[in-house]
Parts: C-alpha cells; structure tokens; sequence
C-alpha cells in the first residue's frame, strides 16, 4: 500500500500524477524565428585540393597529416569520420583517404574502429586519453550541448540556461555524460539582466560560439517582450503589443472577447477584468510570454518592523521582488527563502495571504512571523482544517482556500501580497485557482520548481519571472552546505525475493524492486556508519515503513498518523530527544527539521526529480555535514529512478557519485 498523505484534507492531492515518468521532447519547435536558420554554410563547403587550373590535385599518401585530419574533423563537425567523409574534406579519392588513414592509424596517432555494418571510423587516439576529463559538444541546430564528465562549474553555469534532459553512463567507469537542451522557457526564465549577459554566460561554458544557436537565443529573449499588460490611467488593464501586426495576427486571434472587452488602438486592446491570467496562459502557449507593468494593489496598509537581519543575497531577492511587484523566489533548501519571504511581506506592508499545502506548515509559517517581525498573535491567522481565522496576516491551506464554501473569503479581502509556498504545486487542478488572483503581488517559493507533468511553466507565467541565485555561489560562501550525494546499487536480499521481483510484473514488480529486505540491512549499516547523524529514512510504502521502524526500533511517521502525535516527533527530532525517524512522503516537503545530517531514500515513486531533491534538501543546512543515500535495487527499474531522482541536484551543480554494493 502506497502512502496516503490526504488524510488531513488539507495535503498535496495531485502527487501521483504529478510523479509520472517525465515526457521528453521530439522533433523540431515549428515557431516562424525557429524555422529560419541563420547560419552561414561555411562548414558544409568541401575543402577539395585543386591545382590552378581547377583540376584536383594528385596528393600523395605520406603528405595527409594528423593536422589534415583534424581539420576534416572541424570541418565534418563530428568526433569520428569515415574514409569517405574524410576523402570529401580533403579532396581526395575514397581509396587514398582510406590508404592515408590506414598509415596513420598504423604510426599509432589514430585509431580506426569497425563498426559491424556501418564502414570504418577512425578518430585520433588522444580521444581515448581524454575519457577521464571534462568534453563538451555543442549541436547548435537541436540546441543540444553533451557533456562527458562535467565539472561542478559547468554544471552550475548550464543549469543558468538550459534544462538537463538525461544522464547515462557509469561514473565510476568514467563513462557518464549529460545532455542538456536549451528550450523556449530556458531562455525566457534565465535570471539574467539583459542578453548581453546570457550571451556572456553561454559563452564562457559552451566550446566554441554558434551564430546558429546565438540568433535563436536572441530571438526568443526578445519574444519575451513583444506583449506587456499595464493600468491605464482610468484604473482598467491593458494588452499592449510591440506591432499592429503581432496584436492583430496573434492576440486578437488567439484571444476573443471572454478576454479582449474592445480594441483602443492598432497595438492595443482592453483587457475583460480577471482575465489576466487566462491571457497570461494563452500567449505562454503561442510562444509570447507576457510582461506585466500593472500597478498592482497594495491592500490594507499593515504596520510591520522587520527582526531580522536578512543575508546580502536575501536583500537582493527582496529588492528584485519590489522592483517587479511578481516572481518565483528559487534557492536551494536551508537558504533562507521563508525568511526572504517575510522580508518581502514588511517591504509590501499591506494584508498578506500564505497559500501552504498543509497543516504543518501553516504552523511553521506562524511561528516564523511572530520571531522575525513586529506582528502579534492577535494579527495572525489559520485557515484550514484545524482552524479558521481571517486576519491581517492569513495563512491557509491551498485545499481549503480553493474550496468555493470558502473562496468568497480570500477573494474579497484587499491583500496586497500573496505568498504561495511550495508553489510547484499551482499547475494542479486544485490549487491553480489561486493563481487567478492576478491583481495581488504574488510571490511563489520553491526549491524545485520542477514538474513531471511538463507543466512547470505554468508557474513562471501566472506567478511571474525567478528570482534566485546560483547554487554553486551558496555553496562556496557557506550559506549552505552542499550534500555529499551517493546512490547505492543494492543486491537481492535472497534468492525468494528476486523470484518473486522475476515473476510479478508492472507496478508490482516496481514495487517489490523498492520493498527489497536487502534495503533494511543496508540502512542499519549507514546508520551504525553514522552513529552520531541525526537521520532521516524515507519511505514510499507503509508497508515497508513499518517494517523499517520494527527493524531499526524507531517511529515511523507517515499521513495515517494523528497530525497532533507527528508535531510531536518532529518536534523531538529539532530538540534532539530522537535521533532517527523513518518518514513517509509527508516529509518530502516544507517540513522544518533543520538539524537532519544524514538521509536515506529507501524508495521513491515514479523517480521525481522533485521528490529527490526536497528529500536531499532535508540537509541543506549551512553547518555540518550533509549526507544523502539513495538506495536502489540492481537489475531493476529503481536504477533508472534513482538517477532521474537525483537528476535535479546534478542539474544545481550538485555531486552525484554511484557505488555498486553487488560486486
């Protein structure tokens, strides 16, 4: 049985869908600026040897070298050639290419390879002395950059502008590489400035400069500000477009008059009151994500004195906040972004609504008000299943909020700002109501604002732009400490369990794969490995849980647990009464255990990127070692979960290293 987490009616309900295996693009983008390429044919012109009348040269076998044949290389724009692509490159015939190449493979500074069916390839033999060391490959037309060996330093700088797509590959072997892909969005959220500066960036990591792949970049930065909406001077919205002809070939006929009331100029149009949002997710999709330049409300003034002395980094997310009145603020677990949050709550000073997706950290957000600002008990208030009070501050649960019972509530209250915790979670059925509340400054927070569903970019265009800084520049600082990472490839714990594994099939057999007895063992090691970590062991199946806490003589807290008795426990592990609990997914997220040292993942739905990082994140802390173990059965499909869950950490400029327990 898998972890029920609802039982509180106020937690995520959309987790098993949100934890589907991710979708990967295919194919080409078909926008009009992708299908024009502006690269110049220079390096699909032959270099052929001629003499001055025009006729080929005779070359002789002895005269092509290596130098040659780096230069056919170049030019082919491919690690291996063929004797006949190397033959095109150097103007000679098939035979004597392949003569001329056989000589050098034989002096030894080539290699040649048979590949079965295909022809021979050679490549040059420094290839084979460069496998332990950083090569990046740059495919300007797919938008495509393959990475062997990344060092933190390029990952952290890839992950400013492109999105990883997968890793494969040993790395212990030496063998794993990323490949990452720039899209739309990645250009559209890069937290850069201006272009120049997101040119720069690309430049200092990638090989060598495309004007391909420079242009397309261009263009959809400048995509990104053909539509803006803003207050007109008689208090109603307005949809503005850069040309007559983008407002009248794109919005006017993307959008009718449930968004457009009427048009006031040739590049201008009246926006229908709350339509905001909907036109917002509209232009997103044709490729035009839009500017908002709106006076947002203020709300009812509210006194607040802020008590706390916010970081360098802290104070730039809130002024980049204030300045743009709208954003996601994206920072790793343990970087303070509550604090920042509550920092931009006194700089707006009017009634602000939290959105949080559960009771715990309705709690959380509580008490952290009352500690670092001016506000009292009395100003304060809970909306959830626990409690119902609208005050100047209000903190509810999105479950709740959203209910139509309860709606009127928030809707009519004049908030100046609105939080939205986690806010990963808006993209989902239930909670994306409250992102209709477009005329408030709307401040999302999340660590990994990630989806499975593909639907991430929703949280960009209907709470607004990231905010965040690099990860790696945390780390180096010592605001956070990065996790030491490893995934643990464990054996069957007999040969009954692996029968059984053999015979099941689908989601049985995954998850028998996660349920392995071997897993227990394991776990029991790490923890006497670690005798003085506070630790944390999650889980995804009661059943396994259960058997976890018998085995290592610890609670086992999952959502079937009275909400009362869980604040307990949690709160004896901050004290440090308890110094292991094994957890359910109610832990994945929010959840404040500041002090956890170690962390083990004995099993994980689906491999979510998101769920891999928030368990990791539950040691980000800025003292102490920081810990994570993920274990995962060899030979089955926990393998390729394992890495896709800890994909977003690598893609941060985290380190993932890999050991293999069955050898």
């Amino acid at each position: 049985m898998t972890e029920d987490d609802a039982g509180d009616g106020d937690g995520p309900s959309d987790a098993s869908s949100n934890d589907a295996p991710p979708k990967y693009e295919s194919g080409e983008p078909t926008t009009e600026d992708e299908a024009v390429s502006t690269e110049t044919a220079e390096d699909e012109t032959p270099t052929t040897a001629v003499d001055a009348s025009g006729t080929p040269a005779t070359v002789a076998v002895e005269d092509v070298t290596v130098a040659d044949f780096y230069g056919a290389l170049e030019a082919e724009g491919r690690p291996v050639v063929t004797a006949q692509q190397a033959a095109r490159r150097l103007g000679l015939s098939q035979a004597t290419a392949s003569e001329a190449l056989d000589a050098l493979a034989a002096d030894g500074p080539l290699q040649r390879v048979d590949v079965s069916t295909d022809p021979v390839v050679y490549y040059p033999s420094e290839w084979g002395r460069l496998a332990d060391r950083e090569r990046i490959v740059l495919f300007p037309e797919r938008r495509e950059i393959v990475v062997d060996q990344p060092t933190q330093y390029t990952r952290a700088r890839l992950a400013q502008f492109a999105h990883l797509v997968d890793s494969t590959g040993d790395r212990n072997a030496g063998t794993r590489g990323y490949l990452y892909k720039i899209r739309q969005e990645d250009v559209w959220q890069a937290p850069f400035e201006d272009l120049d500066a997101l040119l720069s960036m690309m430049r200092s990591v990638l090989p060598r400069r495309s004007p391909h792949l420079e242009t397309w970049v261009e263009n959809q930065w400048k995509r990104a500000n053909q539509f803006r909406l803003y207050t007109h001077e008689d208090d109603y919205v307005v949809l503005e477009g850069a040309s007559e002809s983008l407002m009248g070939n794109v919005a006017r006929q993307k959008l009718d008059e449930e968004h457009l009331v009427a048009p006031i100029s040739d590049t201008e149009s009246w926006v229908r009151d709350g339509k905001e949002a909907h036109i917002k997710r509209i232009l997103y999709e044709a490729g035009y994500p839009v500017k908002d330049n709106r006076d947002l409300e203020s709300g009812a003034p509210l006194d607040v004195e802020l008590r706390v002395e916010l970081r360098d980094y802290q104070r730039d997310w809130v002024d980049r906040f204030i300045d743009q009145k709208a954003g996601v603020l994206v920072g790793p677990p343990g970087a303070g972004k509550t604090v920042t949050g509550i920092g931009v709550l006194a700089a707006v000073g009017g009634e602000t609504l939290v959105l949080v997706p559960s009771r715990e950290l309705a709690a959380q957000w509580r008490e952290e008000i009352l500690r670092h600002t001016s506000l009292t008990e009395d100003q304060i208030g809970e909306y959830h299943g626990g409690e119902k009070r609208v005050r100047p501050v209000t903190i509810a649960t999105y479950q709740t909020a959203g209910m139509d019972r309860h709606r009127s509530l928030f809707d009519d209250r004049e908030w100046g700002l609105i939080v939205y915790d986690e806010v990963h979670h808006v993209p989902s059925r239930i909670y994306r109501r409250s992102a209709d509340l477009q005329a408030k400054h709307r401040l999302g927070l999340s660590a990994t604002p990630i989806r499975e569903d593909d639907k991430e970019r929703e949280i960009f265009t209907l709470i607004g732009p990231p905010i965040g800084t690099d990860w790696s520049k945390l780390f180096e600082a010592g605001y956070v400490q990065e996790p030491e990472v490893e995934i643990r490839y464990v054996p069957w714990a007999d040969d009954t369990a692996r029968n059984e594994w053999a015979s099941a099939d689908g989601r049985e057999r995954h998850q028998l794969a996660s349920m392995n007895p071997q897993k227990i063992a394991e776990t029991r090691r790490l923890l006497r490995q670690h005798p003085e970590s506070k630790a944390l062991v999650f889980v995804d199946y009661l059943d396994q849980g259960e058997a976890m806490a018998e085995a290592l003589d610890v609670p086992f807290v999952s959502g079937e647990m009275r909400h009362r008795h869980r604040e307990r426990l949690f709160r004896q592990f901050r004290d440090g009464e308890r110094r292991t609990l094994v957890i359910s997914r109610v832990g994945d997220e929010g959840i404040d255990l500041p002090n956890a040292e170690l962390a083990v993942v004995a099993s994980g739905l689906g491999g979510s990127r998101r769920q891999g990082a928030q368990r990791a994140g539950r040691t980000m802390r800025p003292a102490g070692g920081a810990l994570v173990y993920v274990l995962a059965t060899r030979g089955t499909s926990e393998e390729d979960f394992a890495q896709r869950q800890m994909r977003h950490l690598a893609e941060k400029g985290v380190r993932v290293t890999e050991s293999d327990l069955t050898t």
